[in-house]
């Protein structure tokens, strides 16, 4: 006991390094997955039926994750997401479908994911002194965790790649053992009893009001098709490109690969910590400007076949995008949290931003089992892509006249 003492970490320190090992694998391991359809010789069309399973674990369970993560303690509620994960690895280890064990690890994250937020406030108030200070250390962590996670997809995109390139196995190991790490390190957490009287059926029919009446505020309308217009862009490309840089680049290897797509990772953190300079808060209806710049460069995209002046281009969609989403985000926040509340808020934006997902990961993988080429879907996504903007646009112009007119009447 003294022994585990010693080298215990603070629940802090314990929650963020946990949360950085169970991010990595859960990226590590889609390439793996994606090495082993191309030794078995899957069709190229099965990684959207990989990454659709993952997904539809979210879209499923959205009305009853948040429920699950307040009715019992979230320390538990991590160990039991990170035990789905492994359980998950477990499955492609025994020979389980790959779909279908991508499918666990899906159902693993998407418990996961609402009780690592959560957990921070049960954390902070222990040694907070007030209100104020504990405010300024939940806006603190908030940003290490989010740090701690563009970290680890960074490191979970590349490591995977390269270790999936040199053993199979070997990497499908390692995210098991990462995913047991992480399991293990969530017993530093100090365990908070939940709420007991949670009723998940009245729950989940609470969640479905909370989306009409958030949808039904234009500006959180705004901003939900924005965000989600963008991360269903986002999932798309990325399995799309997989496919594409083969066909044009003549690059088979999934390490440069995983490289290359980590590129656009990179953009979008960079653009995320440019946003704030480039699209204030108050201005966040400029944001559709950056949605137009991502039209255009996914149109150019398929027509590249220099490997620097495609990095370039998946460097700067990344940038875009980020630039795009991180002020509707903020501002989505702010709108909701009166409304319905912050987490609840939260909880309605995965939503939205899962369906749009799955919903166009399902229209790629469909296309591109009928024959469609990955030139197409890549056109036929970005052509999408500039329906939602365009729907900004339209409602940027009224949303800017309501705001005079409101500003007219007070004069």
């Amino acid at each position: 006991m003294n022994l585990w003492n010693k080298f215990r970490l603070k629940p802090i320190n314990a929650l963020l390094v946990s949360q950085f090992w169970s991010a990595f694998a859960d990226n590590a391991i889609l390439f793996a997955i994606i090495e082993m359809l191309r030794a078995k010789a899957y069709p190229e069309s099965y990684i959207g039926n990989v990454q659709q399973a993952f997904l539809f674990a979210y879209v499923v369970l959205a009305p009853f994750v948040g429920s699950f993560a307040d009715k019992h303690p979230k320390s538990v509620v991590l160990l039991i997401g990170n035990a789905l994960k492994a359980l998950g690895i477990v499955g492609l280890l025994l020979g389980l479908e790959p779909a279908l064990s991508y499918a666990v690890i899906g159902i693993g994250a998407a418990v996961y994911s609402p009780a690592k937020y959560g957990i921070l406030g049960e954390i902070l108030s222990r040694s907070a002194t007030d209100a104020k200070q504990l405010d300024s250390e939940l806006l603190k962590a908030n940003a290490k965790i989010e740090g701690y996670t563009i970290i680890a997809i960074l490191a979970g995109t590349v490591g995977g790649g390269i270790l999936a390139k040199q053993s199979l196995t070997v990497c499908i190991v390692a995210c098991l053992l990462l995913y047991v790490t992480a399991l293990l390190l969530s017993l530093s957490i100090p365990r908070v009893a939940g709420n007991p009287s949670i009723h998940y059926v009245k729950d989940s029919i609470l969640f479905f009001k909370d989306i009409a009446r958030l949808f039904r505020d234009r500006t959180a309308r705004y901003c939900l098709i924005g965000t989600s217009s963008f991360w269903m862009t986002s999932s798309v490309i990325r399995v799309a490109v997989i496919s594409w840089i083969p066909l044009h680049l003549g690059i088979h290897g999934v390490d440069q690969i995983s490289m290359l797509i980590a590129v656009t990772a990179i953009g979008i953190m960079v653009g995320a910590l440019t946003a704030p300079k480039l699209i204030p808060a108050h201005k966040y209806l400029n944001s559709y400007l950056y949605g137009v710049v991502m039209v255009v460069l996914i149109l150019v995209f398929p027509m590249l076949g220099n490997l620097y002046v495609t990095v370039f281009i998946l460097l700067a969609v990344g940038f875009a995008g980020g630039v795009y989403v991180v002020p509707l985000n903020s501002v989505l926040q702010k709108v909701g949290n009166p409304k319905i509340g912050a987490g609840k808020t939260i909880a309605v934006q995965n939503l939205f931003e899962n369906v749009l997902m799955f919903a166009g990961v399902r229209a790629y993988t469909q296309a591109t089992a009928a024959g469609t080429s990955v030139e197409t879907s890549i056109y036929g996504v970005g052509l999408v892509l500039a329906l939602f903007v365009l729907y900004l646009v339209f409602q940027a112009v009224m949303l800017k006249r309501r705001s005079a007119g409101v500003a007219d009447s007070r004069a």
